[in-house]
Parts: C-alpha cells; structure tokens; sequence
C-alpha cells in the first residue's frame, strides 16, 4: 500500500474508533485503536506498516507534547515541581537500575546494559496514554496535573538513559560523570532552545498582529502549528533533547498567550485546530502500535512454541516489579513533598493509600516506549548481532499492553475509593472571577457628571435606561454566582426571601432558554434565506458564526444558571 493511502486510512480509522468510543464506553478509547490496529494486521494480508522510529518521532511527538505543554496550568505546574521533578527523574534513575537488575537476575542471557536500556526504554510514562485513560475517571485536579508533568519531562531522561544504556552495549565503556554532563547538557539544552523558540515567535507575532490585527489569523495558527516541529528539529540539531524543547516551546508560547485577549478569530482557530490535531494524532499513535502487535508479540509467542508462557510470564513479572517500584517511589520519594504541598494549600486531596494507589496505575507506557525499543541498533560495533535486541522489544511491547490493560481495568475501581473534593478549587477560583468581570462591567456603565452634562437631556434619559437595563442582566449573574450574598446585602429588595431568590433564578434560567431557542430560530431562518438564493455562502458562513458565538456563551451561562439554581432548591429542601 502507498504510503499516501495508509495515512489516509489510518487517519480515517482514528476519526471512526473516536465515534465508536461514544458508544463503547466501558473500554477506554486507546485500547479500542490498539485491538483494531492489531485486528487488521494479524492475517497474512493485512495492513502492514514499517515502524520508523525516528519518523514517529518527529511527526507525532512534538505536536502532542507541545500541545500538553501548552495547556497544562502553569500555575500548578510551578507549584508541584518538587513532587514532579522527582517523578520524572529520581523515579526513572530508580527504575533503571532496580529494573535493570531484576531483569539480569531473571534473564540471564540478557547483559546487564542490556537490561538497563530495557528498563529505560520502560521507565518513561506516555503523556498522551495517561491523559486518555484517565480522562473523566474523578482524578483529583492536582494530581492529574503531578501526572502530566511527570509523563511531559520523563521522556527526556528515560531516552537519555536509553542512550547510555546502548552506547555501553557498543563500547563496554560507562562513565557516570560522563552521563551527569551529558543528561545536564541535553536537559537544559532542550528547555532552553524550546523556551527561545516559544518566546521567538511569541515576539514575532504580536510584531505582526499590531499592525495587521486579527486578520493574519489563520496564518498565525498555521505557523503555531509548525511550532512544536521546528522546537523538535533545532533542538536534535544541536544535541539536545527535541522531545524537552517541543514541551518547553508550548509552555512559553502559553505565557506569550496571556498578552492576546482581543484577538478573538485567532485564539478561536487555535483551539479548533489544536483540538482536530490532537483527535488525529492520537488515534494514528495507538493504530500504529496496535498495527505492530502481531508481527512483534505474535511471531515471538509463535517462535517460542511450548514456552511461550515463560515470556508472558517475564512480561507479567517486569510490569508488577515495575509498578511496584513505582509505588515505592511515591511512599518514599514523593510523598513527603505530596504532604508539604497538600499543607501549603497547593494539593486540595491529601494524598492517602487509595491515591497513592491511583497514581501507580496511572504510570501507563505507550508509543514513545514503543520508539525507542524500535531504535536499539541491529548490530554492535564489530558487527556482531546486539545481544537480545528481539527480547527487549518484545518485553517493553509486552510491557506497554499490561499497564494500558491494567490501567484500563484497575483505575476505575481504585477511583471510585478516592473520596472526591466536595468543590474542586478551579470551580471555586472561576465563580469568583465571574463575579469580578460582572462588577467591573456594572462599574463601567456610569459615565462621569461632566461626559453626562455635554449630551442632550433626551440622550442621557436614553443612556441611563440602557445602563440599567445592562446592569440588571449582570446583577442576575451575580446573584447566580455569589452564594456567599445574603438577601440583606442584595441590591434588589425583592430577594428579601431564599424563595424570592430561588424564584429569581428560576426566571433567569428560563429567559437564557428562550433565548437559545431563539438563537436557533435565527439559525434555521438564515439557512432558509440561502436555501432560497437570497443571500449568499459568504454572508451564511458570517451570519452563522455570530449567531454560534452567541450560543456559546449562552449555553455556558445556562448551565452555570441551572447549577445555582439546583443548589439552591437542595438547600430549601433541606430547610
């Protein structure tokens, strides 16, 4: 098959897994990709694919990770960078070299560097595997974001020592000065060529944008989207790491972000674009690992006839040992910085055995282990054959299965135990900020004594009624909102009662619903008009979008609305 024709397949076959996940729900979107991917290349005539490292590299990597970085609240991030740190380094040297042994120790024939590269091929959690497995299981906020900075750094130094692994497989030669330089260099390197970049072209755009506006759009989003290639490309250029710079690239270009509210058409691009890439790229990641499957489990399980229970069970045994340092890690390593950051208020969940136990299950590898096992060299330096390279693939492979399988199964169940935060705090942090915006808006309604004196009394008259008229939509919200208000403090006098206030809110409610259903009127009305050649594709395409911009923000106010207005009704129940 072309190589055209089975992107095109892969990428329309990632779009169906997507819709039928909807319906499947019991069975995490990864693994419905990785069993179709396995299905159509088991038999002899199926979809074959050759796996290119290097290639999977830079296409899919970069983009994911980068756009990880760049949505991952930095806030957070900064305040759980000890617990992060320590995941995504002390707990990756950890696993080398407690895995590594206990893989010589069970496997003989397997060298010693031989089995620290495979522990380090394995050390790494997948940043893209972990977000879609435990994507809307309860995890605690906090936690969820100690996970993904750990999977964003700990490819860097899981392939860094992959690195040194191989190169004393070749040489016989290991220096551990020599690998605390290098690791210093590629690290360092990597976040600072991906932050240079980030803040390059964060310069460059608002240069731009200041004088074309928001009409480069769609130019700009283009160009944020080779972004995270060009980070990736310079850094492995230079000899740093491509995978530290594309996340670095990401978090600076978010901090460049914070500058642009009022270019409304590009961040709405971005977010679409973003949103399409990430679908796309995903489901091709888990179909080319599961398209791998049979040609790496299936004829190694095949050539080992009768034994082929042994490997399962070196498979079964690697992954518990693997896990099991995990959690040794989070109770020794980790868990008193958890316990300090819970303290200082940074961790909302105090961190228990039933969390701790949720956060080992999630250490879910996937693609980038695949990648590197695949990028042990054929042969050593003399020539020779590198010793147990098909082992080591077929572990780490087998390796990948288990905890996505154990992932899949054991963190709904382990969830479920996690006594979840009565009201997580970013809900607290946005009602607030809410409430703020409102004010602010009221307060900017009053125009000063000598503006007002200027203009015709018949205007000022037309002025104040329009002002209040504003004022009083955004007093609704604020009602809806403040549940720390009481019916004194009010500026209306009829919420005298909490049934006054509960009727009050029911009204707002029902009024946000008229006027969506009157939004969709408008809808069907303008697509009538083009039906009837009355206007044209563009005018629809423009009309269309203000009315959806409109219902957006309609739908988000609704729903806000009803979730006041149902904690109020359980509170007059409960009275």
């Amino acid at each position: 098959m072309h190589t055209v024709e089975t992107v095109l397949l892969v990428l329309m076959i990632g779009a169906v897994t997507g819709i039928i996940a909807r319906y499947i729900r019991a069975i995490p979107l990864p693994l419905i990709q990785i069993m179709l991917g396995a299905a159509l290349s088991w038999p002899q005539q199926g979809l074959h694919i050759d796996f290119d490292p290097g290639l999977f590299m830079l296409l899919f990597i970069p983009p994911l990770l980068f756009a990880d970085g760049w949505r991952i609240p930095k806030r957070e991030f900064f305040a759980l960078y000890r617990p992060i740190l320590r995941l995504a380094f002390g707990l990756v040297l950890f696993t080398v070299i407690g895995l590594g042994y206990l893989i010589h120790w069970m496997i003989p024939e397997i060298p010693l560097t031989v089995a620290f590269a495979l522990a380090a091929v394995i050390s790494p959690t997948d940043a893209v595997a972990v977000s879609a497995i435990t994507r809307n299981l309860g995890m605690p906020a906090h936690t969820m974001h100690v996970l993904e900075g750990e999977s964003l750094l700990n490819d860097a130094s899981g392939l860094v020592a992959l690195k040194f692994a191989i190169a004393a497989t070749l040489t016989g030669v290991f220096s551990w000065t020599q690998v605390t330089q290098e690791f210093l260099w590629i690290a360092l390197g990597g976040l600072g060529v991906g932050a240079a970049v980030g803040w390059g072209f964060s310069y460059l755009r608002d240069t731009v944008t200041r004088r074309l506006g928001d009409v480069a759009a769609t130019q700009m989003v283009l160009l944020l989207v080779l972004l995270p290639f060009a980070a990736y490309l310079l850094g492995e250029k230079i000899g740093v790491s491509g995978i530290l710079a594309a996340v670095a690239a990401g978090v600076a270009t978010n901090f460049g972000d914070l500058n642009r509210a009022d270019y409304i058409s590009e961040r709405m691009q971005t977010a679409g674009t973003w949103a399409m890439v990430e679908s796309a790229f995903n489901g091709a990641i888990f179909l080319l690992l599961g398209l791998q499957l049979p040609s790496i489990i299936g004829v190694t399980l095949r050539d080992a006839g009768h034994d082929w229970w042994i490997l399962v069970g070196y498979v079964a045994i690697i992954s518990i040992a693997l896990l099991a340092l995990r959690w040794i890690w989070l109770m020794l390593g980790v868990s008193r910085s958890l316990h300090k950051a819970h303290q200082a208020g940074k961790l909302i969940k105090k961190p228990d055995l039933w969390l701790n136990l949720a956060t080992t299950l999630a250490g879910i590898r996937g693609a980038v282990t695949l990648a590197g096992a695949l990028s042990v060299p054929l042969l050593l330096n003399n020539g020779q054959p590198f010793p147990a390279r098909d082992m080591l693939i077929f572990l780490a492979t087998g390796t990948i299965l288990f905890t996505l399988v154990i992932g899949s199964i054991g963190l709904p169940l382990v969830l479920r135990r996690v006594q979840a935060v009565s009201e997580p705090e970013s809900v607290r942090e946005e009602r607030q900020a809410r409430i703020a915006a409102c004010r602010a808006a009221i307060n900017s309604l009053a125009m000063s004594d000598d503006d007002a004196a200027q203009q015709p009394t018949e205007w000022q008259a037309q002025q104040h009624e329009i002002e209040g008229r504003i004022a009083r939509e955004y007093r609704n919200r604020i009602d809806l909102l403040d549940e720390e208000r009481t019916p004194e403090s009010a500026e209306v006098q009829d919420l005298a009662t909490p049934d006054a206030v509960q009727e009050r809110r029911l009204r707002y409610v029902a009024e946000l619903e008229m006027r969506l259903n009157c939004i969709k009127v408008e809808r069907h009305t303008i697509y009538a008009e083009r039906h009837n050649n009355r206007i044209n594709d563009e005018s629809l395409r423009s009309l269309v979008q203000e009315l959806d911009l409109s219902e957006i923000t309609l739908r988000k106010r609704l729903e806000v609305a009803r979730r006041a207005a149902a904690k109020q009704a359980a509170k007059l129940e409960g009275h």
